[in-house]
């Protein structure tokens, strides 16, 4: 047998091979040489004749050029596409019997409820981002009206603003031209000490000031003592009838009082930081006012009203207002002085008050919306002010300094119209008589009465370390708080003003802080260096008998 028959033997005989490979893949029992499985895309080597996934094949080839198995060199041309029907994989063994397909059964099972597991966490985080996101919305709401509620406040601040605006130069031209006294307000805002720009006191407020003025002046000619005031022989009979810890122990001391004669109410600031409101009839405390930082040095009661001023040593003033339930919430928080704020005192129309503060400022301010009209300096002399009291018709306004002096001021004008010296140490309260005529001021080195006819002084009491001086709301007693509380009645210029009565201190501190008088003079509250109020006054049986006597 010669050489071309010899090959074209070898052809044919791998032809039939290749017959019997399509034949057997149709069968689907011709695995790929690599993988083992049945090739989705067969093809057969010329070369080793062996079957193969043509992916697989192809990929070797393009890396290492030759056959994965024999080792032989090959190229893309050395394999050859088998073309078959759809091939159908055998089914696996463990699926041809009853225990398989519950196998099989049970992981689809597992495998499910894998998932399900897997979708409940996904729900259960996308309802806590929708919960949060909620939250975050409510938040923004509230946020969003609480500064709608400060912008209507503060237009409505601003509409009252521009209402006094107008009259504004007016009073600045004509109190420009002041010598003893200005407003801050006049000059310009220079340097770092430079006070801030005010509205000024306009005519309209000065009218009102100055018909109220009339009107108490009118009254005052015909005021006469009440009957029901308290006589001097009940007076010399007081005692302490009780003793009220209102303030906290850690830091104990009462530093400032004011009485609501109309509902005998009492209120007390502490150096505890806090302000006591205290019905004296039923002994039981009201409201406590929380708010400021540092030792409440002054409290005023608004009139009749449900108002309440407090001044502090942290340089605010706040403006205090009774809700539905009985509890007092801060309306104001007025920061226009940069020291201790000594004294608050409030104008006969209950609509203005006045801030004394060591500052050497005093501010003039508008009740209802808590605005600064007029902050006074006094160019002529720097003075730091440790007290202030309007004089009972309101157009006089007496202020107190920690360098001895006594100023008296025209409100209209804001002009430092009298002053007053003598005293030595600092001036720790100023108070004008019902009278109109008399003044009495306290220092470290005791009390001095002033006669505003003739501004001169009269009469002086030599008790060191005077913290506070009070007439009675009659002008009949005149209070003194020193290291004991003396009571004096009061009398003419020329006339001896008469000891009434010496109230021991029973603090044991030995520092009576604050004096005041009760309606008609029925009782005395004192405030000391403990946290303790004391009421003195008539015992039960002798108030009794007291009665009797006056019906």
């Amino acid at each position: 047998m010669n050489c071309a028959s010899k090959t074209s033997l070898s052809h044919s005989s791998r032809f039939a091979n290749l017959g019997f490979y399509i034949c057997y893949l149709h069968r689907g029992l011709f695995l790929c040489a690599v993988s083992g499985e049945v090739p989705v895309e067969p093809v057969v080597s010329k070369k080793s004749g062996l079957l193969y996934e043509k992916r697989l094949i192809e990929t070797h080839i393009s890396d290492f050029g030759k056959c994965p198995v024999t080792g032989e060199p090959h190229t893309i041309d050395d394999i050859v596409a088998v073309k078959t029907g759809k091939i159908v994989k055998p089914k696996p063994l463990h699926t041809a019997s009853i225990p398989g397909l519950l196998g099989t059964f049970q992981t689809e099972w597992d495998g499910l409820m894998l998932s399900n597991f897997s979708l409940e966490q996904q729900l259960h985080t996308a309802r806590q981002e929708l919960s949060h996101a909620l939250y975050q919305h409510d938040a923004a709401c509230r946020v969003i009206a609480r500064l709608k509620k400060e912008g209507d406040e503060a237009r409505q601040l601003l509409s009252e603003a521009e209402r006094q605006l107008p009259a504004a130069p007016a009073v600045a031209t004509e109190n420009a031209t002041l010598s003893n006294g200005k407003r801050a307000a006049d000059g310009d805002d220079q340097g770092p000490d430079a006070k801030k720009m005010r509205l000024g006191i306009s005519g309209e407020v000065i009218t009102e000031l100055t018909d109220c003025n009339a009107a108490l002046s009118q009254q005052r000619k015909k005021r006469q003592i009440p009957p029901t005031l308290a006589s001097v022989d009940a007076l010399e009979k007081f005692t302490q009838l009780s003793s009220h810890p209102l303030h906290k122990t850690s830091k104990p001391g009462i530093f400032s009082m004011d009485i609501l004669h109309s509902k005998d109410v009492i209120a007390t600031g502490g150096i505890d930081t806090t302000a006591v409101l205290f019905d004296r009839p039923s002994g039981q405390i009201l409201s406590t006012l929380t708010g400021h930082s540092k030792k409440v040095t002054s409290i005023k009661f608004v009139g009749d009203t449900d108002l309440v001023l407090t001044a502090s040593s942290d340089k605010t003033v706040r403006i205090w207002g009774s809700s539905e339930d009985g509890s007092y919430a801060c309306r104001h928080t007025l920061k226009d002085h940069s020291a201790e704020v000594r004294a608050v005192t409030v104008h006969a129309t209950n609509k203005y008050f006045v801030s004394a503060s060591l500052d050497s400022t005093w501010c003039f301010y508008d009740m209802s919306s808590g605005l600064c009209l007029a902050q006074v300096t006094d160019d002529s002399e720097k003075v730091d002010y440790t007290a202030a009291a309007f004089h009972p018709d309101g157009l006089i306004l007496g202020t107190g300094t920690a360098q001895s002096i006594v100023k008296i001021w025209d409100v209209k004008s804001q002009a430092n119209v009298a002053k007053f010296g003598g005293h030595t140490g600092e001036i720790t309260s100023v108070s004008f008589s019902e009278n109109g005529y008399f003044l009495a001021t306290s220092a470290l080195d005791g009390v001095r009465l002033w006669d505003l006819r003739k501004l001169k002084n009269f009469r002086t009491f030599e008790f060191p370390n005077a913290n506070s001086v009070e007439f009675d709301h009659s002008g009949s007693y005149l209070g003194i708080a020193a290291s004991d509380i003396r009571v004096f009645q009061t009398a003419s210029v020329k006339a001896e003003w008469n000891p009434v009565k010496t109230l021991p201190d029973l603090s044991g501190t030995g520092r009576a802080t604050c004096v005041k008088f009760g309606p008609d003079a029925k009782y005395v509250a004192v405030g000391s260096m403990d946290r303790n109020l004391r009421i003195f006054g008539l015992p039960s049986n002798d108030s009794t008998e007291d009665s009797a006597q006056d019906s």
